[in-house]
Parts: structure tokens; C-alpha cells; sequence
């Protein structure tokens, strides 16, 4: 049981893998430990993290949880944000361009047609399509 856990330590301190997880569910540079080893070397590990260094930890040869610097996370977190803002910004764009009074204007029209009027726009609409592609 000691020279196990003096080859777990050993292995943390050189940022090796300690458990067998499937390298393509990892991070690339990733350290991978077993649960049972970050729960007992939690120090070690927590060390290794705040160096901003990713830890992957496993159970059972599968990945369950990632462990990594409050920067980093920080990091993620902020591209997030940017992501949404980015988003936001195309919806509220196109929204406006669907604000014109021409396009007002056509949705008016559209819930006050009687389904005969619809059927009609809709077959000129096919039929145009069908013009376009031909």
C-alpha cells in the first residue's frame, strides 16, 4: 500500500497520467488521476491546478470531473459571455431588419388573409421558386 502511494505522489510531481483513461477523452497535456488519488493527494493535485495546469480526474477509466486555476476558469467563463454577446447582437440585428414598414406591412396583410387568400399566395410563391431553380 506505501509504494503505491509513493508512486502516485511521484507520478503527480512529474505531471504523468496515474490511471488508464482513453487518451482521446482527455486534453491534450492533460494530468489524469484516478478519484482515489485526488482524494488522497489533494494537495499535490490542487497544486498542480492553481499552476494552471489542467487536471482530468477519472472513475472508473472514464472522465468525471476537470480540475483547473480559478484564471482559467475565469477564462472560460469570459468566452462564454462573449459568445452570448455575440449572439445577442445578430438576434437584435435581424429583428430590426424584420421591423421595416414593408415587413409590417406583409404581416398585417398575412393575418387578415382568409385561408383562400393564403392557398393562393402559396401556390404563387411555389411557382415562383420553381421558375427561379429551373
Amino acid at each position: 500500500m506505501r509504494s503505491a502511494r509513493k508512486r502516485t505522489r511521484a507520478a503527480v510531481d512529474q505531471g504523468r497520467s496515474t490511471s488508464a483513461a482513453p487518451s482521446s477523452l482527455q486534453p491534450t497535456g492533460a494530468l489524469t488521476v484516478t478519484a482515489t488519488e485526488a482524494q488522497n493527494e489533494f494537495g499535490r493535485i490542487l497544486d498542480r491546478a492553481t499552476h494552471d495546469e489542467v487536471v482530468v480526474i477519472t472513475r472508473h477509466h472514464a472522465p468525471r470531473a476537470v480540475l483547473l486555476s480559478i484564471g482559467r476558469y475565469r477564462e472560460l467563463a469570459g468566452a462564454e459571455a462573449t459568445m452570448l454577446d455575440t449572439l445577442t447582437a445578430e438576434f437584435d440585428a435581424l429583428l430590426a431588419r424584420m421591423q421595416t414598414p414593408t415587413v409590417r406591412a406583409g404581416t398585417e396583410r398575412g393575418f387578415r388573409a382568409t385561408p383562400e387568400q393564403m392557398g393562393r399566395a402559396a401556390v404563387k410563391a411555389a411557382a415562383t421558386r420553381a421558375r427561379k431553380r429551373a
